[in-house]
């Protein structure tokens, strides 16, 4: 944490509400060693019996008046930024694709967003991470369990304030519907999610004389399952202009798509972004049969999103696991806390993983693209949770960053559809080979 914060200077997005200089002894330090608490989950008194030279106190009160949601996106956003500019991560994407899913998080149970979960059988809130390909988080929220992840899909790519602009998104069962097929449709994006019970599914005609050869039988009955283009031609405009508020930040996506899902069928609103959404989920069912290729892209990246919770989960080991706090804006820090740290851990990997290349290259060892493509910087064998935290490196200034590798990544990235994917597809995002 401290290296990052030198390298990257995320700490310098903290301070006091009032925007005055911070009145700390070392802000530097007491940031870093605070946003390493809030991550980890460890409580600000329990942490202090295991960091010399701070209080609970200190910790507590540079938590609750120096740090807010909005201070931490951005400082998230700087880490992400710094991560961007690694040549090492162009070996695991180029930034346009991101994949979203959610990951259960233990509450207490008198609070405002802990709910049971009916998927997991147990209460507490979701984190719902965008995540990006080249495995940082860009954005994360804090849900309660009993609401529909997709109405938060499409939220996230919006705030997200990065240089990495996602225009593919995928996800789980759990992050699509026909409103959010339309409305990710009319902002741009490309949802591409993986979705389960086929055999429940409709696929629908473009007219009633349309038929097929091979597929017919997919879309039912002759005649059967058609879309009414003209009601999305007479709310065309409509749907314009409601997607134009949602991109200008003058409508919530996340409000406008819980309307949509529990609005009455004879809203026009909804029948329209309905029809829409029909039209799109069938032409990506379609794709998803005949396209092997993008069957892979989709289960590769929702494994990337389900192996990034996994280590977030790693990483937030105070408490049990468990979030303390009641009041739903804390629960939402504790979260951002928890990016943070390990996105500051992920790019610290990245940059320990490319030293050790330019050592391999400097032996004589020729190390190609796709090499780097099966390793993820998911890695937890080289860090000691426990034990007492030594604060002597904060005060040492560690040397620069190398961000460049001596490697070719312009044919890997022109051939990337084509040739990387279907071999990573083979393994899991921690390096071991899966199912």
């Amino acid at each position: 944490m401290a290296r990052t914060a030198f390298w990257v200077e995320w700490w310098r997005r903290f301070g006091p509400a009032s925007g005055n200089e911070p009145k700390l002894q070392d802000p530097f330090g007491r940031y870093v060693i605070t946003t390493f608490v809030k991550g980890t989950n460890l409580g600000p008194y329990e942490a202090a019996r295991h960091i010399p030279g701070v209080s609970g106190h200190e910790l507590s009160l540079a938590a609750n008046r120096h740090f807010s949601i909005a201070l931490l996106n951005e400082a998230i956003t700087d880490v992400v930024n710094a991560h961007a500019k690694l040549d090492i991560s162009q070996a695991w994407g180029d930034g346009t694709t991101v994949g979203a899913d959610g990951t259960h998080m233990d509450t207490y149970l008198n609070n405002l967003l802990s709910e049971t979960s009916v998927r997991l059988g147990k209460s507490g809130g979701i984190a719902y991470h965008h995540i990006s390909d080249t495995y940082i988080a860009l954005f994360t929220h804090f849900i309660p369990c009993g609401v529909w992840e997709a109405v938060y899909i499409i939220e996230g790519l919006l705030k997200n304030a990065s240089e990495l602009k996602p225009t593919t998104i995928h996800a789980d069962t759990q992050g699509q519907s026909y409103p959010v097929f339309a409305l990710a449709h009319l902002l741009g994006f490309d949802l591409m999610p993986r979705i389960r019970n086929w055999k429940d599914l409709t696929f629908y005609r473009p007219s009633k004389q349309s038929q097929y050869v091979h597929i017919d039988t997919l879309f039912g009955e002759p005649g059967a399952n058609v879309i009414d283009w003209g009601l999305i031609e007479s709310q065309f405009r409509h749907l314009m202009r409601v997607a134009v508020s949602v991109r200008e930040g003058l409508l919530s996506s996340t409000l406008l798509l819980k309307r949509l899902r529990s609005g009455s069928r004879r809203n026009g609103t909804y029948t329209a972004f309905r029809e829409v959404g029909r039209v799109i989920r069938t032409v990506h069912m379609l794709r998803y049969l005949s396209d092997p290729a993008m069957r892979r892209r989709v289960t590769a990246a929702t494994n990337k999103v389900e192996s990034y919770n996994r280590f977030m989960q790693w990483l937030y080991f105070g408490n049990r696991g468990i979030i303390a706090d009641n009041d739903p804006v804390e629960q939402e820090k504790a979260m951002k806390f928890n990016a943070l740290l390990t996105n500051a851990v992920i790019f610290h990997q990245a940059t320990d993983i490319a030293m050790i290349v330019r050592e391999l290259q400097a032996e004589g060892w020729k190390i190609e693209p796709e090499d780097l493509a099966e390793i993820s910087p998911y890695i937890t064998e080289n860090i000691n949770r426990f034990g007492e935290y030594s604060t002597h490196e904060l005060a040492i200034v560690p040397d620069a960053y190398e961000p460049h590798l001596d490697i070719d990544f312009t044919k890997f990235r022109d051939g990337f559809d084509e040739a990387a994917w279907p071999r990573r597809s083979r393994r899991g995002t921690c390096g071991c080979t899966s199912g």
